[in-house]
């Protein structure tokens, strides 16, 4: 029932996203935006006051409920930003949703000793209330900052996005590294209490390197991204190869016959930190730019569709991997799970550098036929006219 509610969040910021995506013109992103906010703020105090209700049925709906409404409230916060950011600086994507990363990260380092010493100090609810009263006290400062942006409602819809070849793998590709993610979240700890006995105070530390690593990196392959977007296929094909082996030696798998350490362990996780930086940044401007290439309009309308989309499918990825790792972790431990779960990134990576390979050579092809037509124009033109 526990893996349901959290699991149900997923879900329905899924279908949240689309649905937000698909009318962010309708709505309007800075509505959208500060709305999302209001509803988050708002159920997640309510989050803090659900052990005042009565054990049994009542208070699982509630539960249920609760997170439903609150996945709803992210997914319109989530995708208006990334459309209102994106529009803002058309030419810095990469780079500023990166930068954004960097305070993802932040709150992944300080949200669980945060919140565990607020618990600690005084009680279940004034850790929600604390945060929920943070992300109230946002709307009016972004009522006063974020621009309007008007538009008119695009032609184009998920499903033509969708079924472009680039953006469906890269869709793939945003699924097996949200899972990846979503793997370690209810296993890791586990395995790390059972394999190496540390207390239970300690084992945040170890998800720190991941969490840092992924902060540092992730303004830095943005920038990158930005200043050579030649760059950006190198980085989704070898982040996911990397990821790959990451999760091979996280265990380790017992084919290598390596003994498993907390320092490996560790050192691991750093170093998939950079990878998901260097896979994750690049996907949105890379759709951006397909979309773009394949006759969709420049504005916050296809902005719109691609946020949702990336919401959408980071939240398929965010659902199937903690319930693919809390099974394969009880049928056949740690170890081989982690291993199965890199497969997964092993196989987008492969596919994105057979399809960018593809790409290439079809874009060569066809460098060649024009060059080979301007060619014979010239002649032709050159030749003497005959009566």
């Amino acid at each position: 029932m526990i893996g349901m509610i959290f699991g149900c969040y997923a879900l329905f910021e899924l279908l949240a996203s689309l649905v937000f995506g698909k009318y962010l013109v309708q709505i309007g992103a800075k509505f959208m935006f500060i709305a999302g906010m209001f509803i988050s703020g708002g159920v997640t105090i309510l989050f803090g006051v659900l052990d005042q209700l009565p054990e049994g049925p009542t208070f699982i709906v509630m539960c249920f409920l609760v997170r439903i409404v609150d996945a709803i409230g992210f997914g319109a916060a989530i995708t208006a930003s990334s459309s209102i950011l994106a529009k803002a600086f058309p030419n810095n994507v990469a780079t500023v949703l990166g930068s954004l990363e960097v305070f993802s990260g932040l709150g992944l380092i300080a949200g669980p000793p945060l919140g565990g010493f607020l618990y600690q100090s005084f009680g279940y609810e004034v850790p929600f209330i604390l945060l929920g009263c943070i992300v109230l006290l946002m709307i009016p400062l972004n009522l006063c900052i974020l621009p309007s942006y008007e538009s008119d409602p695009g032609e184009h819809s998920f499903w033509k996005l969708v079924t472009l070849p680039k953006v469906g793998l890269i869709a793939f590709v945003i699924i097996s590294l949200s899972s990846c993610f979503g793997f370690l979240d209810p296993i890791l700890s586990l395995f790390v209490l059972e394999k190496f006995s540390l207390p239970a105070g300690y084992v945040g530390l170890v998800f720190l390197g991941l969490a840092l690593s992924y902060t540092i990196s992730s303004p830095l392959f943005g920038l990158l991204s930005d200043r050579m977007p030649n760059l950006r296929k190198w980085f989704l094909v070898f982040g996911n190869l990397i990821t790959a082996a990451c999760y091979m030696l996280l265990g380790p798998v017992p084919i290598l016959h390596i003994k498993s350490q907390l320092w490996l362990l560790v050192l691991v996780l750093v170093v998939n930190g950079f990878s998901a930086g260097m896979s994750i940044i690049p996907t949105f401007p890379e759709m951006l730019s397909c979309a773009y290439e394949n006759g969709f309009e420049e504005g916050i309308s296809t902005l719109g569709l691609i946020s949702g989309l990336v919401s959408a499918m980071w939240s398929v990825g965010a659902f199937m991997g903690p319930v693919l790792g809390g099974f394969l972790y009880e049928k056949i431990g740690f170890e081989w799970a982690a291993a199965i779960q890199g497969l997964w990134a092993l196989i987008s990576g492969l596919v994105m550098g057979l399809f960018y390979l593809w790409e290439h050579s079809k874009t060569r092809r066809r460098s060649k036929a024009q060059n080979l037509i301007g060619t014979e124009e010239e002649q032709t033109a050159l030749l003497p006219n005959e009566t």
